[in-house]
């Protein structure tokens, strides 16, 4: 057995459990969250739980990722060239360049699947991140893939899946402490709020608080695993170790200043809502939250169940 499905069968052993008692109280499929940093591998391990959950467990899963709920690519231009001042919005990523209806939509199916969807399915949305020279736009909906079954489980992947918005006056204490801080010239800079102006962080905030009420707060979900680490500047290592590899396979990909710039456009909501995550997705003493922390080698140093 490989590390990661040691791993991975570490943490469904402590939730397979609430799976079945789940399942015996509610008719909906279980909704589990996965969040993980840049570079973390959080693709992977849903993949990898998707597997284990069929081949151990005979559940049926899916994953769905948040990436797949991108704008198409002329409202993405269109929301870039808004306010061509937000550094936070040249490319996409954040709260505010997903379609919220579309993933709202999507999902609110998957979990309320009725007797009309035994025929029809339901339609998965694909986004093509390699159309416009990378900038990506929404796959035709031919292509799309159908959940053609009722699934047992519903894995929703993400990167700013599990994050929660800030009241006003905590966003900018945290950019004024930020802004206080000793200027950090480290390449692999973990204090980046003060690189952005108070307007443009409480944009990207509206849009995460929007986000939380359609289709992405704890009220949407059943159980969650989080992928973290106790020192966020292994983001930058984690994330130069996936493009060096890329690099090995396809002869291309980006540089390491690239690829630093890339983690440092994220940085800003770490520092901003991992602490509230951290504290516990549905409220501490749920039991219902996993949080992984990772060594620099993404090895798992410990579980805690929250």
């Amino acid at each position: 057995m490989s590390s990661l499905d040691s791993s991975v069968q570490q943490i469904l052993e402590r939730l397979v459990p609430n799976f079945r008692t789940h399942k015996q109280q509610s008719p909906h499929p279980i909704v589990l969250g996965i969040t993980g940093l840049q570079g973390s591998g959080k693709s992977t391990w849903a993949g990898k739980i998707v597997d284990i959950l069929a081949s151990k467990y005979n559940l049926h899963a899916i994953t769905v990722s948040l990436d797949d709920f991108y704008h198409t690519h002329e409202n993405l231009v269109k929301r870039r060239d808004q306010d061509p001042e937000n550094k936070l919005y040249r490319t996409r990523g954040q709260p505010g360049t997903h379609d919220q209806q579309l993933a709202h939509d999507t999902l609110q199916a998957l979990r309320n699947w009725d007797d009309n969807n035994k025929t029809t399915g339901v339609a998965i949305p694909a986004f093509d991140k390699s159309r416009f020279n990378g900038e990506g736009d929404r796959a035709p909906r031919s292509s799309w893939p159908h959940c053609a079954s009722k699934p047992d489980v519903v894995v929703l992947e993400g990167w700013c899946v599990g994050f929660r918005a800030v009241p006003h006056a905590t966003l900018h204490s945290k950019h004024d402490a930020a802004k206080a801080a000793p200027p950090d010239a480290n390449p692999e800079c973990i204090v980046t709020l003060p690189d952005h102006a108070v307007a443009h962080i409480q944009e990207v905030n509206r849009h995460l608080a929007q986000y939380n009420e359609t289709f992405m707060g704890p009220q949407h979900f059943d159980f969650f695993v989080h992928l973290d680490t106790e020192d966020l500047r292994n983001v930058y290592r984690w994330r130069l170790q996936q493009e060096h590899a890329m690099w090995k396979v396809k002869g291309a990909g980006m540089s390491d200043e690239s690829v630093r710039a890339f983690v440092r456009g994220y940085m800003p909501a770490y520092e901003l809502y991992l602490e509230g995550l951290r504290g516990g997705f549905f409220g501490e003493g749920s039991g219902r939250h996993v949080r992984v922390v990772m060594d620099r080698e993404r090895g798992v140093e410990k579980v805690e169940v929250i």
